[in-house]
């Protein structure tokens, strides 16, 4: 059963989702005390967080940075703030995706479903982490490990090797990355993924593991 962490102050809106998140057999939590959002992210160990922007004491923008400073469980933000700065200020921090309220709650649960299979893959709930080649990578705190050696990714560095991983020995293509890496590509230009495609290339031999992430010229990166 996945869990989903609530960190919305309107009562009400945090009792209905909450509720709906119940009936389609998830386990919901909300938040009670805004001043301990993180401390109660590390005893619920949520698989998929729900964040507002506007709370008490600290907004969203502080949260997702400290939950991503830790972890790189799915965040999903929810907000009445709908404009490009703060969407794309979202997606920048580390936010998965960007629901409007007021929004339908089947559209919610879509978003949520999807967002779930593509981090943790239903067929494997249990697994806690990917190995390929030589390289393991914990879906929990998103750190990959190459003999014993841990290396620090981004939230997309993370998202981009997992992706990889799942396809190993089968090419994936720039515009299927592009997709599945970030939910909205209006804010995304071609030039993002070439730069993390680097970056993570770097860390990965920097630990050990040279041409671990291979180039098919004409079709997109795949690894063995």
């Amino acid at each position: 059963m996945f869990k989903i962490m609530i960190v919305e102050d309107d009562r009400t809106i945090a009792d209905l989702i909450k509720d709906a998140l119940n009936k389609w057999e998830f386990q919901a939590t909300t938040v009670q005390d805004f001043d301990q959002v993180f401390t109660q992210f590390e005893q619920t160990a949520p698989d998929l967080v729900l964040l507002d922007i506007n709370l008490p004491v600290r907004d969203g923008y502080y949260w997702v940075k400290k939950i991503r400073d830790h972890s790189q469980v799915p965040v999903i933000f929810i907000s009445s703030r709908n404009t490009n700065m703060d969407m794309v200020m979202a997606m920048n921090l580390g936010a998965d995706d960007f629901v409007e309220k007021p929004f339908a709650m089947e559209v919610l649960i879509a978003k949520i479903n999807a967002l779930l299979r593509r981090t943790y893959n239903y067929q494997d709930k249990s697994a806690v982490t990917l190995t390929v080649g030589g390289l393991t990578l914990d879906l929990k705190t998103g750190m990959a490990i190459v003999n014993g050696e841990e290396i620090n990714l981004s939230k997309n560095e993370y998202k981009l090797l997992q992706l990889l991983m799942r396809a190993h020995g089968e090419v994936l293509s720039r515009s299927h990355l592009l997709k599945d890496l970030w939910t909205d590509e209006r804010f995304v230009d071609d030039n993002t993924l070439t730069v993390n495609i680097n970056r993570l290339r770097k860390k990965i031999e920097a630990a050990g593991l040279p041409n671990y992430i291979q180039t098919k010229v004409g079709q997109g990166y795949m690894v063995k």
